[in-house]
């Protein structure tokens, strides 16, 4: 389980098809990495393989993506010199700052429009199908495993305010109109529905 609290951002060193998906390599400071670890990646929980630390790419670690990773995500298109979020799972006693995040992408959105309101920013992304239900006004939501609110929500598009940090700190300050961004809904939207719907079906066959 995650917060969307971004720790840090990587770098992509090495991109590599492999069978049955691809791998990745990614270099940052993290000081406990460990054979099996959680790390979401841009939003996507992912199992650390393999890491250590040489010359060229200081510490790393490595992560493999399976065929429906490659499918339900953009990492499958990622190339070395890439930066990705970084948040490792969140400890049972560790402080939560944001909502949460499973790191299980339910589709790709789009950035449409980035506009600078005073020091902050306006982000505006397109709705991906099937998701608008769980997208509202004032809600969590989950772009890239940033832990964000939705400012505004539009048939087909939905938009956030970003602040100064959120911008320096994560991948959004290297956004551009056309970029994709993973997109993860509150989780406990699914469970409200899931359970409204067992409640409207039984009233149903009453």
């Amino acid at each position: 389980m995650f917060t969307g609290i971004v720790e840090v951002t990587g770098e992509v060193t090495r991109a590599t098809d492999d069978e049955g998906g691809r791998r990745l390599r990614i270099a940052c400071p993290f000081e406990d990495l460990h054979h099996g670890q959680s790390i979401s990646v841009s939003g996507v929980c992912l199992t650390v393989e393999r890491f250590g630390t040489d010359a060229d790419d200081g510490a790393w670690f490595e992560v493999f993506l399976a065929d429906e990773t490659v499918s339900r995500t953009y990492l499958g298109d990622v190339e070395a010199g890439e930066t990705v979020n970084l948040e490792r799972a969140l400890a049972a006693d560790g402080r939560f700052d944001g909502h949460l995040v499973q790191g299980h992408v339910d589709g790709i959105a789009t950035v449409e429009a980035v506009e600078a309101v005073g020091d902050d920013w306006r982000f505006r992304f397109s709705l991906p199908d099937g998701l608008a239900r769980y997208v509202v006004e004032k809600g969590s939501i989950a772009l890239d495993g940033i832990s964000l609110t939705v400012a505004e929500r539009g048939s087909d598009a939905f938009a956030v305010a970003i602040i100064p940090t959120t911008y320096d700190l994560t991948t959004l300050s290297t956004k551009a109109v056309g970029d994709p961004v993973h997109v993860e809904v509150d989780v406990v939207a699914k469970y409200v529905e899931s359970m409204v719907a067992g409640y409207a079906e039984r009233l149903g066959g009453e």
